[in-house]
């Protein structure tokens, strides 16, 4: 595990085309879907102390792909986002904990309108230098929610029980940062 503590303090921002905003969601109980955002926008201010550390992010929620053209028509749809009067989910961070060699990070998280805490295993994954000269920082991230918590509370009752859309999303980060 790489040491927090060798981040250079200073603003990043995501450098989206090496990062993923991606969740996990389970499909008639049996199987996993997987999907993405491919526009997002995030600012990191590294302070000193990396545990004073904030984060502020940015999801177009219009910009969801699970590889089928009609789940994410309806994942668009009032059913679950309604990106037509909300468009952009927003995360910004309220605290960050180490416990021994864990990270946690803390923030609202708002969709629909509906802002909520979560809570995200963290991972610092290391520092490096692009061939031009750019400071970049990884991290990677996962926390559970229930997408009932934002009032996202579509779906079908199957006649074998359950449901066909899992309550529980994992939300699945891999973020490159860059020093700005």
């Amino acid at each position: 595990m790489a040491d927090i503590n060798t981040l250079v303090p200073g603003t990043y921002t995501v450098d989206a085309a090496h990062s993923t905003v991606g969740f996990v969601a389970r499909h008639l109980m049996i199987t996993k879907v997987r999907g993405r955002f491919t526009s997002f926008s995030g600012n990191v201010e590294i302070a000193s102390n990396p545990l004073d550390s904030t984060v502020e992010a940015t999801v177009d929620l219009g910009s969801v792909d699970t590889g089928d053209a009609g789940r994410d028509g309806h994942l668009k749809g009032a059913d679950f986002f309604g990106v037509d009067e909300n468009p952009t989910m927003t995360f910004a961070s309220t605290g960050i904990k180490q416990d021994g060699g864990e990270y946690r990070l803390f923030g609202d998280l708002t969709i629909k309108g509906v802002t909520r805490n979560v809570e995200f295993d963290l991972e610092f994954e290391g520092t490096g230098t692009d061939p031009w000269n750019n400071a970049k920082a990884g991290f990677t991230a996962e926390a559970d929610i229930n997408r009932k918590d934002w009032g996202i509370e579509w779906n079908v009752a199957l006649e074998t029980g359950g449901v066909l859309v899992s309550d529980k999303i994992k939300i699945q980060l891999d973020i490159q940062l860059v020093k700005a």
